[in-house]
């Protein structure tokens, strides 16, 4: 394929995934079967660079798009709509010259099939270039606008966090770094700082998670030395506190609920010696992803599909002496990583993932044992995830005690602990640890 089809091609499969995360479906699900159809170089890094900018910035991007129409594109138009979003991203989001944004963008209405739509993307571009200056301007008369969020999660994000939404508004916007964890049984951050140096990639370690390091440019896994033998993993620094929290002891017995896609089962196998972990999760095709992991690290669990809320399908009636509950969530504390939960999520979720969250904790208690931890986790920064969840469950179990977690840096939120997004180079993480009373 010519290099002018390629660079049309990634516009077209670009409008193509956007318009698909535009119809309610995530990004994680419709992007790999687009880089599947591009060269694994310099045209995937293209698109993936198109669809996160795109997402990133839909929300300044749609109102200039609104700026520019006559009018109103109708359903049906989704795909032409996309293709406009992603012509606008690349004029003022990306660093690609005006004539190769617009006449690619053009041109990928043939690969698209949308021959009719060819002038009205010439034109609609072409006086987004006339007008850049005062469209621009435009996106700063409404905040949430200008801060690239939807009305309902700008506004929740000032309630929850007042001194701090600034800045967590602004990280949810950047780049974020790439973590790792390093394999404490294997190497530690010190002499894994060292392979990296040798390997020529810049990189630091976390200043306050032991096993963390903090790449300053983000690579593929088959780049990372020591990846393929279990040396170290792909995860999030705040992540990468579920286990300390948890504190598993050697031969216990630990249930990892919720584990897709297995960070933490494998983090679980690298803490504790002979300890006896399970790994319940509900999807099937992401549980591959835990046997994976499980395997790379050359560790052993009991992984099963199954659905934690009914344990009489799963359980063999042997208590659990720990249980780390990663709870579906809004993941408000992500969206830097997942750019379309502006697009995905609205208020109206937060009450039925809450009564989620609820019946998950509902479901998992009864199968901790006597004097046993249950770390309720979820990458959310909204109370009515985090700490009205815990206040409710203790509430209505007095035998539940919560046992403080003693951070020197985050947010202590009386029933449990908070990290934020551009606060020590973390996604935002709630913990609440809990002890069942003998």
């Amino acid at each position: 394929m010519s290099r002018s089809r390629r660079v049309h091609q990634c516009r077209a499969l670009a409008a193509v995934t956007v318009a698909q995360v535009l119809r309610g479906q995530s990004l994680s699900q419709v992007l790999p079967p687009a880089l599947n159809q591009v060269q694994p170089t310099t045209d995937s890094a293209l698109l993936q660079s198109l669809c996160y900018e795109t997402l990133r910035w839909y929300r300044p991007l749609d109102h200039i798009l609104s700026q520019l129409l006559h009018r109103p594109l109708s359903h049906r138009e989704c795909l032409v709509r996309a293709l406009l979003l992603v012509g606008l991203c690349q004029i003022f989001k990306l660093r690609i010259p005006d004539h190769a944004a617009v006449s690619t963008t053009v041109d990928a209405t043939a690969p698209l099939n949308l021959p009719q739509a060819r002038k009205r993307v010439n034109a609609v571009l072409r006086q987004a270039l006339r007008q850049r200056v005062a469209l621009q301007e435009s996106t700063q008369s409404d905040p949430a606008i200008a801060a690239a969020h939807p009305d309902w999660l700008y506004h929740a994000v000032h309630q929850a966090w007042p001194q701090q939404a600034a800045t967590v508004l602004a990280a949810n916007n950047a780049h974020p770094r790439l973590a790792l964890r390093v394999n404490r049984r294997r190497t530690h951050c010190a002499e894994y700082l060292q392979h990296l140096t040798a390997s020529g990639i810049a990189a630091h370690a976390h200043p306050y998670v032991a096993t963390a390091v903090i790449l300053e440019q983000p690579l593929g896994v088959d780049q990372l030395p020591g990846f393929k033998d279990g040396r170290v993993s792909v995860q999030d620094a705040g992540a990468q506190l579920a286990v300390p929290v948890l504190n598993p002891q050697p031969g216990q017995r630990i249930l990892d609920a919720c584990a897709a896609p297995g960070g933490k089962t494998g983090h679980l196998l690298e803490y504790t010696d002979a300890a006896e972990v399970w790994a319940i999760d509900q999807d099937p095709q992401r549980l591959e992803r835990v046997q994976e992991n499980v395997a790379r690290l050359q560790g052993v669990a009991e992984i099963r599909a199954a659905d934690v809320t009914q344990p009489q399908d799963w359980w063999d009636g042997q208590y659990f002496q720990r249980i780390l509950l990663d709870a579906p969530c809004s993941g408000s504390g992500v969206v830097a990583r997942h750019p379309d939960i502006k697009l995905l999520r609205r208020s109206g979720d937060m009450a039925d993932l809450a009564r989620r969250q609820s019946r998950l904790l509902e479901a998992l208690w009864p199968l901790l044992a006597a004097d046993g931890i249950l770390v309720y986790t979820t990458c959310s920064l909204l109370p009515e995830e985090t700490e009205a969840i815990i206040a409710a469950f203790c509430h209505h179990h007095p035998e539940a005690q919560t046992v403080p977690i003693a951070m020197d840096w985050g947010w202590s939120r009386g029933l449990g602990w908070q990290s934020l997004p551009g606060f020590a180079q973390t996604d935002g993480f709630f913990y609440a640890r809990l002890r069942k009373r003998g």
